[in-house]
């Protein structure tokens, strides 16, 4: 899940940076998620997930350019945006995804024993 963390993450930063929207979007999602597969989410993520990769995968690439490239070049800047928001929506949840992962610490709530050799003994 570390990885999906650190992969939204960048798509996210990429969307923050400068540019154009449809270019950030393209960078975003080639770079950092056109990787991930559906099945490597949670289940509830499996169809937002799925819906954005439709939206960048709807039209044929021209002229050598990729399916992503090809895709967003249609889009209106709206939708761009829309499918960078998605984006951010899906990083927020798989955050919080990772954060329940984590195991928790174990809580040691007995005193600490001391071996024997270190006690010394009053005769």
């Amino acid at each position: 899940m570390t990885y999906h963390v650190d992969r939204f993450y960048a798509a996210v930063a990429t969307l923050a940076g400068d540019g154009h929207i449809k270019q950030r979007l393209i960078r975003a999602y080639q770079d950092n998620l056109a990787e991930i597969e559906d099945d490597d989410l949670p289940v509830d993520l499996r169809e937002p997930f799925a819906d954005l990769k439709k939206r960048m995968y709807c039209v044929a690439p021209l002229n050598g350019e990729g399916p992503v490239k090809a895709s967003v070049r249609k889009m209106s800047v709206t939708e761009a945006s829309d499918c960078s928001k998605s984006i951010v929506s899906l990083y927020s949840e798989v955050l919080k995804r990772a954060d329940d992962i984590q195991e928790p610490l174990p809580l040691d709530t007995e005193e600490p024993r001391v071996p024997p050799f270190l006690v010394k003994s009053v005769s």
